[in-house]
């Protein structure tokens, strides 16, 4: 690790040093644990799926390395669990208030439609309060308010600007999400700019349609616009193939666009202030490759191939992050780590269960 210092005096800007997040996850030992995981809840009727969670949750974290301390997932399978048997509770409450009271039905939609933002709140709760980095815990402090107006009003707000405003409104999203969140008694600190969003879905609606036009070009040239009915039954034609492949070509490219560039918007924009800041440097074209590839071997393999994806995709997204840390960070670390148990992790824990329905 480099010490990287500005022409500044000092007193004006403090040393940092930039180091890398790794990656060390192994396919081989992540398909072992997957597989172990899958037969498990089969035989247990999902019920082993919590346990799962945990345990896939676990190596991930335990494999993700920043300046030399690994970070750590502290959730227990019961509380997964019962958000679990939660969601499954809902999901009969609504098929048979469906299926009885077809009318009634709407207010239940309705009351989920309402809870939505409680349910995205408490997830992130949930997954940030079990996740900790040299012993001490990070958090979400989201309100409902907030989280109704971010993710409910804005949305269907945009509607009647032709969407023209999705991006604004997935802009503070973003905002809501990230400045929520904190570690220790340090909150991230994030400064995104709408015009980044709207750069970017501009960039995506352009690429679809060019791309789009292109497919339709090509389809043309060989002559095969008009044989997407079979020629006999059972049988794909040429322009089939042509456009499911070109399809999901384009649907990779254009959700690498989004992805990369919103990511290292973020991630640059954002800080825990005297402590940490984060780099993010993604390619948009070895992103859009990685996850059309990842498509390609989960597909041909009938799923086999899914350990594989997850580990080169967070071994891909590692290698394009950094964390430049403030030169006190060691000193700060340890009097975070001293003072964990003034956050009332104790008394919150009784209230932490995984909602997460996703």
């Amino acid at each position: 690790m480099e010490a990287n210092q500005s022409s500044a005096t000092p007193n004006e800007l403090p040393m940092t040093n930039t180091v890398p997040v790794i990656f060390s996850g192994k396919g081989g030992e992540f398909f072992g644990i997957w597989i172990v995981n899958i037969l498990l809840s089969i035989v247990t009727l999902g019920i082993y799926s919590a346990w799962a969670k945990v345990r896939t949750q676990q190596y991930f974290f335990a494999n993700t390395n920043v300046d030399g301390h690994r970070f750590s997932y502290l959730a227990n399978p019961i509380q997964i669990l019962k958000g679990r048997i939660l969601a499954i509770i809902l999901f009969i409450a609504y098929s048979l208030v469906v299926s009885f009271f077809p009318i009634a039905g709407l207010g239940f939609v309705l009351i989920m439609f309402l809870l939505s933002p409680w349910l995205i709140n408490q997830s992130m709760r949930f997954n940030l309060r079990m996740t900790s980095y040299r012993n001490v815990r990070f958090s979400f402090a989201g309100s409902y308010g907030e989280a109704f107006l971010y993710f409910i009003i804005l949305p269907i707000l945009s509607l009647f600007t032709l969407y023209l405003a999705m991006p604004w409104a997935l802009k503070k999203m973003d905002e809501y999400l990230c400045n929520n969140i904190s570690y220790g008694d340090k909150t991230l600190t994030t400064n995104i700019e709408t015009s980044q969003y709207y750069i970017t879905c501009l960039f995506v609606v352009l690429f679809s349609l060019i791309a789009g036009v292109i497919v339709v070009a090509v389809l043309a040239f060989t002559g095969q616009l008009g044989s997407f009915e079979s020629v006999e039954s059972g049988s794909i034609s040429v322009g089939m193939i042509i456009s499911m492949v070109a399809y999901l070509a384009i649907f990779n490219a254009v959700a690498a666009i989004y992805q990369a560039r919103i990511r290292n918007h973020i991630f640059n924009n954002s800080e825990f202030e005297a402590l940490a800041k984060f780099k993010s440097n993604v390619s948009i074209s070895s992103y859009a490759v990685l996850l059309l590839v990842n498509m390609i071997a989960v597909i041909g393999t009938l799923g086999f191939a899914y350990p594989w994806v997850k580990i080169r995709t967070a071994a891909f997204l590692a290698r394009a992050t950094e964390v430049e840390l403030q030169q006190n960070s060691d000193t700060i670390f340890d009097t975070m780590e001293e003072q964990k148990s003034s956050f009332g992790e104790e008394a919150a824990e009784v209230f932490d269960v995984d909602i997460a329905i996703i």
